[in-house]
């Protein structure tokens, strides 16, 4: 009963991204600030069951739009975080050891036969689903979020091993067989680009690239997630930020590192900012020592004049 409630939900909310625009202003509800280009992909991507690729600098809201569309579809998110040797104990499943010992000694205990035990052991019950496992579950009540999550992190060993799962939505596993999702699951693919991802697995894929906002968008971005912020600081922090952004820093900082700054500088009772804040501050914006020398340098006096008539 609860199962079908929760699917009912679930395709009421899947029903309203009926349209571009309602898929943009849901978005826009849950505080994310999307172009229509990017509606209209993550649109496709719902509507056809096809995996999306995103991919763009750290920190400008790939990862947020799989943990967004998870609450807007009243669906569990399921996260797989990619790191160098993941492999399939990790992301798809392993057998449950210590269950399965103390299933043999308790089999022994009882007189039963050792070909009994081998073959009871590797049943269902025993099986430690991992996420990717997780999300093909035909018993899932309703299609989850499958994050995967900075994917050029892994090895092109694992990527290859993802195709079987992106094409046919279906992971063998050679003691029990092949386990196929019910429903599909909606999966969203991140990647920082640190390698290029194999085209066979682009080509499973809608793509999209998510670039660093423009002024008036990230301004927004701040305002929308920020209500009540000061308009002028927001303002002030915006171009502050894209004139960092003009420097040939080893990491840029992205949206979350502006909203990060911006929520330090408010707890720092700024209402505009000053040479003496943003030095404090920095370790907010900047995640390198070098960077943090390097804008330290600056004459951050002068780039602050300058904001003083922005509006």
């Amino acid at each position: 009963m609860e199962q079908t409630a929760s699917r009912n939900i679930h395709l009421n909310n899947l029903s309203s991204l009926a349209t571009i625009e309602d898929v943009q202003r849901s978005l826009l509800a849950q505080q994310y600030i999307a172009d229509r280009s990017l509606a209209t992909t993550i649109y496709l991507a719902l509507k056809r069951r096809k995996p999306l690729l995103l991919e763009g600098e750290p920190g400008v809201g790939k990862t947020e739009i799989a943990k967004v569309l998870a609450t807007l579809l009243n669906t569990r998110l399921i996260r797989l975080q990619c790191y160098e040797g993941i492999d399939i104990n990790t992301a798809v499943y392993e057998w449950n050891y210590t269950r399965q010992m103390l299933h043999i000694r308790l089999l022994e205990t009882t007189a039963g036969k050792p070909q009994d035990a081998m073959h009871d052991i590797f049943g269902p019950e025993f099986l430690m689903q991992r996420p990717l496992l997780q999300a093909i579950d035909p018993t899932n009540p309703t299609a989850p979020v499958l994050l995967i999550d900075e994917l050029d992190r892994s090895d092109e060993e694992f990527e290859a091993y993802l195709l079987e799962l992106l094409s046919d939505f279906q992971i063998t596993i050679p003691e029990i067989g092949t386990i196929q999702a019910k429903e599909p699951p909606f999966v969203i693919i991140t990647s920082n680009r640190t390698r290029e991802i194999h085209d066979a697995l682009r080509r499973r894929c809608l793509y999209y690239w998510i670039d660093f906002p423009g002024l008036e968008k990230e301004y927004q971005i701040i305002l929308t997630r920020m209500p009540g912020a000061p308009e002028h600081l927001a303002r002030q922090v915006t171009h502050f930020v894209h004139e960092l952004r003009n420097q040939e820093l080893y990491k840029a900082p992205g949206i979350s590192e502006t909203l990060d700054w911006m929520s330090s500088l408010l707890a720092l009772d700024q209402q505009e900012l000053t040479e003496g804040a943003v030095r404090d501050s920095l370790g907010a914006l900047l995640k390198y020592q070098d960077d943090i020398l390097k804008v330290g340098g600056l004459d951050i006096g002068k780039i602050i004049q300058k904001l003083r008539g922005v509006s």
